[in-house]
Formats: structure tokens, C-alpha cells, sequence
């Protein structure tokens, strides 16, 4: 790697300066949880009558959902990958530095987790919505069926393409939320602080990358190529699991339920969205040589990433 993103995470890391972030008396003057434009079915005409304290329980519930990904992603795949990283059991070989990062940001995510699971705590105690169960394993069960699938005799590579994915992608909720006056401190100030410490992970895994692609043979090149967009239209396609969920907690008829689903989320527009959030991923591979091989290119068009 040409620079270390992390040579000051003793000073700048969240997890070492960043105070708890605590929920203020904001609710009573106005402050949502969630913003509404980032809340895809929240205008449907179905949902037009539902009653004011309907409506902010539906947009605690996602937000709670969104929180509780968060928490999840970082434990269950980002840290799995980081810990092997760290403690030198992946397959390819690996400079004492990367290791050291990789503790580091084994140290974040777990940072990540804790707080967006007392983000929830907080707003469940403040808004008196509980959250809604959420089953993280079936969205881990196709992420790890994705890559293991494209290649099954590949060790630890396949998780370590997964968070390259996700780490590399640049959503838009982390670059707008902390700047919506509207939304309550606490929610905005806990995203901000993840941003911040996900942009130097953005530029490790980015780096990461460029360093294994190099050391892959041709075999397992075309395996990668062929796995790296199916794993990004995973990562970024709506769950619609928990929109469901949400949907029926508001008082939605299960037939109503398919039709919000239906209507909010049509293919085209899932694809469009996917495809615009995923464009400095796909720019890092391209830069890489991966969509020169036509099996990378032809996988990138049939993704409609490209």
C-alpha cells in the first residue's frame, strides 16, 4: 500500500475520541428519526391515512432496521474477514502492517455495532416503538451462497471480496443524513462518526484489493470477476424482508403490503439505484483490470452496473 488510511487511528478513530452520543429532548420540538425522503414507501398513496402516531412509529421501525443492519454487518461479516486478516489466516500473503490495520478495524466495526445497538436502545426508550425482530442470517446465508458459490475452493477469498464490496461502496444515507437539520442529533451525529471512520476503511480495502487482485493466478482472476458484481447487486438491493415487516406493523393488509412493494420497488429503479451507488466500486476494478477480462465484463453488464 502506498499509504497507511489508518497511521493515526490512535488520535483520530472513533472508537478512541468520539464521546457517546446521547439522545436530547428533540423529539419534542419537531426532530424526526429518519428522513422521510430516504424512506422509499413512506408517500405511498396507501399509506396516505395513516394516523400521525402511525406514521412516526413506521419511520422509527426503519430506522431501527437501519441501525440494526449496521450492527450485523459490521460483527457477522465485516469482522469475520478482519479478524482473519489480522491474525494471518488468509490466503495470500501479507505485509505486518496490513495486520496491524486490520486490528484496527476490527476495533471500529465493533465500535460500530455497539453504538447503533444503543442508538436503538435510546430511541425505542425516547419514542416508546419497539423495534420489530430482525433476522440478519438469511441476507449472511445469500451473501456467503454468492460467493462461495462463483468459488467453492478459494478459502478465505470470498469473504474478503465481500467486505472489499461493501467497504468500497459509497451510499447515499452516510454522505446526506448528517447534514439534515431535521433529524435528531443523535441519529445524525452517530452516522457522521461512522462515516468518518469508513472513509479510511474505504481507502485500506480499496488498497487491499489492488494488492490481492495482483497476487491472483488467471483461474482465480475470472472467479472473481465473475462473483464481484453479483456480490455488489446483493449488498445494495433493497431487503425487502423487513419493509414488509414494517409495512404490516402499520396496519397494511397483506395484499397491500405486495402492492407498496410492488410499486416502490420495480426492478428498473432497483437497478438504476444499484447501479449509481456503486460506481466508485466499479471505477476501483475497473482501474484494476478486472472488467478486461470478458468474463468481468460481461458479468458487470448482466448486473446492469455498467
Amino acid at each position: 500500500m502506498n499509504a497507511d488510511p489508518l497511521r493515526d487511528w490512535f488520535d483520530r478513530a472513533g472508537v478512541r475520541v468520539d464521546p457517546r452520543r446521547v439522545l436530547a429532548d428533540e423529539m419534542d420540538g419537531g426532530k424526526v428519526l429518519f428522513p422521510a425522503r430516504l424512506i422509499p414507501y413512506l408517500d405511498h398513496e396507501l399509506l396516505a391515512g395513516l394516523a400521525d402516531e402511525a406514521r412516526t412509529a413506521l419511520v422509527a421501525r426503519h430506522a431501527y432496521h437501519y441501525f440494526a443492519f449496521t450492527a450485523h454487518f459490521e460483527t457477522r461479516v465485516v469482522n469475520r474477514a478482519a479478524e482473519m486478516l489480522a491474525n494471518g489466516r488468509v490466503d495470500a500473503p501479507l505485509r505486518r502492517d496490513v495486520r496491524l490495520d486490520a486490528f484496527k478495524i476490527y476495533c471500529d466495526e465493533a465500535y460500530h455495532a455497539l453504538y447503533s445497538f444503543d442508538v436503538v436502545r435510546q430511541l425505542e426508550s425516547a419514542s416508546r416503538v419497539e423495534a420489530l425482530p430482525y433476522d440478519f442470517t438469511p441476507f449472511l446465508n445469500r451473501l456467503d451462497d454468492i460467493s462461495s458459490g462463483a468459488m467453492p475452493h478459494r478459502g478465505t477469498l470470498p469473504q474478503l471480496l465481500q467486505v472489499v464490496v461493501f467497504e468500497t461502496l459509497v451510499t447515499t444515507l452516510l454522505a446526506e443524513l448528517p447534514n439534515d437539520p431535521d433529524v435528531v442529533g443523535l441519529v445524525r451525529e452517530t452516522v457522521r462518526d461512522h462515516a468518518r471512520d469508513e472513509g479510511r476503511h474505504h481507502v485500506f480495502f480499496s488498497h487491499l484489493f489492488r494488492e490481492v487482485w495482483s497476487g491472483l493466478d488467471s483461474a482465480a482472476r475470472r472467479e472473481t470477476a465473475r462473483c464481484l458484481p453479483r456480490l455488489i447487486g446483493h449488498s445494495l438491493r433493497p431487503d425487502l424482508r423487513p419493509a414488509r415487516a414494517n409495512l404490516a406493523a402499520a396496519g397494511l393488509t397483506p395484499t397491500q403490503v405486495e402492492d407498496v412493494v410492488r410499486d416502490v420497488y420495480p426492478p428498473e429503479s432497483v437497478r438504476r439505484t444499484t447501479r449509481d451507488q456503486a460506481v466508485q466500486s466499479v471505477r476501483l476494478f475497473r482501474s484494476c483490470g478486472v472488467l478486461d477480462l470478458p468474463e468481468g465484463l460481461d458479468a458487470f453488464h448482466e448486473e446492469g452496473l455498467l
